[in-house]
């Protein structure tokens, strides 16, 4: 089937349980967008409300992984390469040479994914408990991972692994049951790149043009002005109308293609109403699916669901959110310290008992296949999801969230997870699911399990607790509450490392 007829056929099928709306506004020339009920405005985007699936997902798996991971050297290489004096600019200097000669387009096939085996990590991911997977769909690299129409040169089909990556990992996760993602970072792209037009300012060199300023790869690097300043930051303003619209047929592209279950944005809704307009395409086209945004103010009634990046909300949400972290740095470096096991489970527990979700990043290498170190933290998270998943997987949140807070205050909630300490078995969070109440631990406790939350009565209005179960352990536990505190006996073994799950029944 031609791709034109496959998007039609795609749009006819989304469209078949809705009502008509109008496609297309000739007066101000906007993009088609599929039949359904949203109409591209903000204000149809509102009745959006997030599925129950993703409330019950609690924890997702991502790959950071295209061509900035085939130099092995962190995040945001193919920027930072043509910032004279940066760590990667220097080590560029040092590998390959100078950014006017050797650049980003010459790196870009060196990513080869020569170990890339997706059923067998999804596999393993989904055994470490992930209940949906999310492929980088393009970064703001401008390097498109699926056999992209309106790329068809910078794309992971026509260069390097020459595989479409989107496609194996969407395929891969059906496969094994997990529901699939993709993560899009291309709207700042236009301004991301625009140091490639750059040069430096000091030395032997300066003065001579990077590469980007060749017009025979303004397809990779964009035909950025002349007469501009750089921005300093790379993020999205004053893009021309053109970038515009070709970000909206390339992520349009991506959504008909591979219908996935959740589309996330770096950042918030770009570019007004191309940015409405994509979002109500990709609802009409996926009626289950899940858009994620970073601006507060784009979810505060409908539309998506909030991602907070390296952060976690101060307390209980009144809608499903998102938490997406790294295990160590965005795009894979080589000797970098990763977040241990335990880690990454004070953390999932913090965020589902606010109401949020986990999206785990484990960046893959040139290869394609995680490192020694990495699995080792996919397999202690693997061990505990084993014993604890039952006070994880579909649960909702309890009056509070917790006995504590788990960060100091922060002016923002984004990039606070620095701020976090290690908790401990004086620190509980708190789910529930159906008549049961689950009491996380966040630490194996000498003897008893002190819980002065569930103390009888109080500001909380707890009431008589009936029975108490550790997961993990088949024997009885013995108890008693008072007005100070629940105190549990424990046996003799702890069943999981790092949190254990107490199932409160009668609360």
């Amino acid at each position: 089937m031609s791709t034109v007829s496959r998007r039609t056929a795609l749009r006819a099928l989304a469209a078949a349980p809705a009502v008509l709306v109008s496609r297309k506004s000739s007066a101000q020339n906007l993009p088609e967008i599929a039949a359904g009920p949203f109409n591209g405005t903000a204000e149809s985007l509102r009745q959006y409300q997030i599925p129950d699936w993703f409330r019950d997902a609690k924890f997702g798996i991502w790959a950071h992984w295209g061509p900035q991971s085939g130099v092995e050297d962190g995040d945001w290489y193919a920027r930072n390469m043509y910032m004279q004096g940066s760590e990667q600019y220097r080590y560029h200097l040092e590998h390959y040479g100078h950014p006017s000669k050797v650049g980003y387009k010459d790196l870009c096939p060196l990513w080869k994914g020569d170990r890339f085996d997706p059923d067998h990590l999804m596999s393993l991911y989904q055994k470490a408990g992930a209940k949906y997977f999310m492929s980088m769909g393009v970064h703001h690299d401008n390097f498109d991972l699926w056999k992209s129409e309106h790329q068809p040169r910078w794309n992971a089909v026509n260069m390097g692994p020459k595989k479409d990556v989107v496609g194996l990992w969407r395929a891969a996760a059906h496969k094994h049951g997990l529901r699939f993602a993709v993560s899009e970072h291309l709207s700042n792209s236009f301004n991301w790149l625009a140091v490639s037009h750059g040069a430096d300012k000091t030395g032997s060199m300066a003065g001579v043009s990077y590469d980007g300023t060749d017009p025979a790869y303004a397809d990779l690097y964009h035909p950025f002005p002349k007469d501009r300043p750089i921005p300093a930051n790379g993020m999205s303003r004053d893009c021309p109308d053109a970038w515009k619209r070709q970000y909206f047929q390339r992520i349009q592209d991506l959504i008909d293609h591979y219908q996935p279950d959740l589309l996330y944005t770096d950042g918030a809704i770009p570019f007004g109403e191309i940015g409405y307009r994509l979002v109500s395409h990709y609802y009409n086209v996926v009626r289950s699916g899940v858009y994620t945004s970073k601006e507060p103010k784009d979810c505060e009634q409908g539309t998506c669901a909030l991602d907070i990046e390296r952060g976690v909300a101060d307390d209980i949400r009144p809608h499903p959110w998102q938490t997406d972290t790294c295990i160590g740095n965005w795009h894979y470096k080589r000797g970098i310290q990763y977040k241990s096991a335990k880690t990454v489970v004070d953390l999932l527990c913090d965020i589902v008992s606010r109401n949020g979700n986990l999206m785990l990043n484990i960046p893959l290498p040139n290869s394609g296949m995680p490192d020694d170190e990495e699995l080792k933290v996919v397999a202690g998270i693997t061990g505990w999801m084993a014993v604890n998943s039952e006070a994880i997987y579909g649960t909702r949140p309890w009056k509070i969230s917790g006995n504590a807070a788990a960060a100091s205050a922060a002016a923002r909630t984004s990039f606070n997870e620095n701020k976090r300490r290690d908790l401990t078995a004086n620190d509980v969070r708190f789910t529930t699911k159906g008549s049961a109440l689950y009491a996380f631990v966040m630490g194996w406790p000498e003897r008893e399990a002190v819980i002065p939350t569930l103390a009888l009565g109080g500001k909380l209005g707890v009431g008589k607790i009936r029975n108490v179960e550790l997961l993990g352990h088949k024997g009885r536990l013995k108890f008693s509450q008072d007005q100070a505190a629940l105190k549990i006996e424990l046996p003799p073994a702890k069943p999981s490392e790092h949190a254990v799950a107490f199932k409160v029944i009668g609360a």
